[in-house]
């Protein structure tokens, strides 16, 4: 079974719903046989490239809301973070393009992987939300790249150019086309899908019924005869 999961590098709420996620494959019998991948989603796809911009500064801006309350938000998201063994440091995010990352999370993918690709979103969400670290940043990106294994070479060449830039958008308009209007967004198995950081047991509800429909046909027993049936050879009347 596979889950398809559409987020950003910056989105708070992508990285607690993930959690939620994982602690519903926790308790799931069958969770040795799901496959996650991830998909790319800007929320900003104007955010500079350089940390002119504290997050916390940003929102207060976008939404016209005071220093206060813009804190106060953050300071919420990072609670539930909390709750679920994330300890962040959410008031010093950069507002930053998460552009390269997402290209280096297809590189990942398309050469390492669906695990490889799981360990740099972690990477990347820790670097950005536990370590408030540049995830713009081209050396910061490479760290994280090669902490998880990818060739040196590979990603050095990714961010001098523009390769997997086309995957980023065709992902971007795939969760337009699936009606997705903000991350996360989870697709189970391409039957169900899911908008935003929804409770552990809405996922564990989602994945025990994906996988009833995905298994195989179970058959009814009736003592009709051996010859109320045709087989192969044709009928015995």
């Amino acid at each position: 079974m596979r889950i398809d999961i559409w987020s950003d590098v910056a989105c708070p709420w992508c990285s607690i719903g993930k959690k939620r996620l994982d602690r519903a494959l926790a308790d799931f019998e069958h969770a040795d046989e799901v496959e996650v991948v991830y998909h790319s989603y800007q929320l900003d796809p104007s955010a500079p490239a350089e940390p002119t911009e504290r997050a916390r500064d940003m929102l207060a801006r976008k939404y016209r809301m005071s220093a206060a309350q813009a804190a106060q938000a953050q300071d919420r998201v990072t609670a539930l973070a909390a709750e679920e063994g994330m300890f962040w440091r959410h008031d010093e995010t950069w507002h930053v393009s998460t552009a390269d990352a997402h290209r280096l999370l297809h590189l990942a993918l398309a050469e390492s992987g669906p695990q490889t690709q799981a360990r740099l979103k972690e990477a990347l969400w820790q670097a950005h939300f536990g370590e408030a670290r540049n995830v713009a940043d081209p050396a910061v990106l490479t760290e994280l790249a090669l902490g998880v294994g990818l060739d040196a070479d590979r990603v050095a060449a990714v961010l001098g150019s523009n390769e997997f830039a086309d995957a980023v958008e065709d992902d971007i308009r795939r969760a337009a086309s699936l009606g997705a209007t903000g991350v996360p967004f989870f697709v189970v198995d391409e039957k169900f899908g899911i908008s935003g950081a929804q409770p552990v047991e809405l996922f564990a509800q989602a994945l025990e019924r994906a996988w009833a429909e995905r298994t195989p046909l179970q058959m009814v027993a009736a003592d009709a005869g051996e010859d109320a049936a045709c087989g192969p050879d044709g009928c015995a009347i």
